[in-house]
């Protein structure tokens, strides 16, 4: 019997990507892991070098981060059986949270069941579309646009990390609402560091507060991984500091840090909190035993920027741009989609995992593999992938030429961002 399928669905019929990839065995996302995720996985029963990953530090299989689970798994089960609000605090997550806002100089922490329900929960519970303005770096997460999203907030896009376009935005939004700057403070596809400082005297000139995810920086920038701010010796400084628990932590669920009449606030208002389940317990005396680790053993971190720096100046001397990458993210420039997609092919084949990022994760022509890098990789791991991207080159057609940055694409084919620069509340690139 025929069953008549609603139109509903035809976007589903047309949405081509993925078959056109697995068609042209270039499919290479959501590769299923059969070992913990560490510096070296095995992917259908073949070892490879994991660059793919964001277990900056290795956290998520360190002895001491386990051991805390364990014990906390053995005494409470595997989930917190409801929402904080009601039945699921347990002295866990009010030790955490205690925690979080010590590692970020805050009076106070909340901690979510996710990084994205952070921002989208936090930002759309604290503004309002009736009276704030948001002013936003054209490359935020696209949490914290679909936060302002969620809850209609007007918002203006200022070019990526340019100050002065970020004034002039602040300046035609004065006196028409209450202004908010967000930024990333880690770029996830660009591996760039935001300009806090400049970003800190803009926003007392135009008396903005300063809302920043902190995501791929928390445990991994500042001398004692506590994120940007304590890179640029602004720790403590900023308004509202949020991030995910699953990178540099290793684990999962997300977290916001501020004053704690705003944290006391959102525990009571914001709906991603008040209708989450609670993070399990045993997740959050891992986290707890995570940020232990990073205070007692800071060699993880040294490790981790010497290990990016050897991979970030060897890329670089093979030929390849990458772009103003400064953290242990490092994006690989390639241009053309297809091209990022063969090289991530060609990498695998030879032992090294990396992801390809596309449009419309960023813009076209502006395609790139990003590499991040581990503190458990050696130096005989960094090499070995080096290596693998000297003979991936002569493997990729876009590559053979020597062609392998995106600058070389033509402007006309990148698109600008989605977003307007004037006000509005429509898109903007993720």
């Amino acid at each position: 019997m025929a069953v008549n399928r609603s139109p509903i669905f035809d976007k589903i019929t047309d949405y081509k990507d993925p078959h056109q990839l697995r068609a042209d065995g270039l499919y290479l996302y959501m590769r299923k892991l059969e070992s913990s995720s560490e510096s070296r996985v095995i992917v259908n029963g073949t070892e490879l070098l994991m660059f793919g990953s964001n277990n900056y530090l290795g956290l998520t299989t360190h002895p001491k981060v386990k051991e805390a689970a364990h014990k906390a798994l053995e005494r409470f089960g595997v989930g917190a059986g409801s929402v904080r609000l009601l039945g699921g605090t347990f002295g866990l997550h009010e030790e955490l949270e205690r925690r979080l806002a010590e590692f970020k100089g805050t009076q106070a922490a909340i901690a979510y069941s996710s990084g994205y329900v952070s921002n989208l929960a936090t930002i759309s519970t604290l503004l309002s579309k009736e009276s704030e303005i948001a002013v936003i770096d054209e490359k935020i997460h696209a949490s914290l646009l679909d936060g302002l999203r969620f809850a209609q907030i007007p918002f203006r896009v200022f070019d990526h990390n340019d100050m002065a376009d970020l004034k002039n935005k602040l300046e035609a939004s004065a006196g028409k609402g209450n202004l908010a700057i967000i930024t990333d403070g880690v770029y996830s596809m660009d591996g760039d560091i935001a300009n806090l400082p400049e970003i800190y005297a803009l926003a007392k000139t135009y008396n903005a507060i300063i809302i920043i995810d902190e995501a791929h920086a928390t445990g991994v920038m500042g001398a004692k991984g506590r994120g940007t701010p304590e890179h640029f010796h602004m720790h403590g400084k900023i308004d509202i500091v949020m991030g995910t628990l699953s990178k540099g932590l290793g684990g999962i669920g997300g977290f916001a840090a501020g004053p704690a009449d705003v944290v006391d606030f959102l525990k009571h208002t914001a709906r991603g909190f008040v209708f989450s389940a609670a993070l399990p317990p045993a997740v959050c005396a891992g986290l707890i035993a995570a940020m232990d680790v990073i205070e007692t053993e800071p060699g993880w971190l040294v490790r981790l920027h010497e290990n990016a720096n050897l991979m970030r100046n060897g890329l670089k001397q093979l030929g390849y741009d990458t772009a103003a990458s400064c953290t242990p993210i490092i994006p690989v420039m390639v241009g053309e989609d297809l091209t990022a997609h063969q090289l991530t092919r060609a990498l695998n084949a030879l032992g090294i995992y990396v992801s390809a990022v596309t449009h419309p994760a960023v813009k076209r022509g502006t395609a790139r593999v990003r590499v991040s890098v581990m503190a458990t990789h050696t130096p005989e791991d960094i090499l070995k992938a080096l290596n693998a991207f000297e003979r991936a080159r002569k493997m990729v057609p876009g590559l053979a030429s020597g062609s392998t940055s995106a600058s070389r694409t033509s402007p006309a084919a990148a698109e600008p961002s989605s977003a307007s620069k004037s006000l509005t509340t429509t898109s903007v690139a993720a």
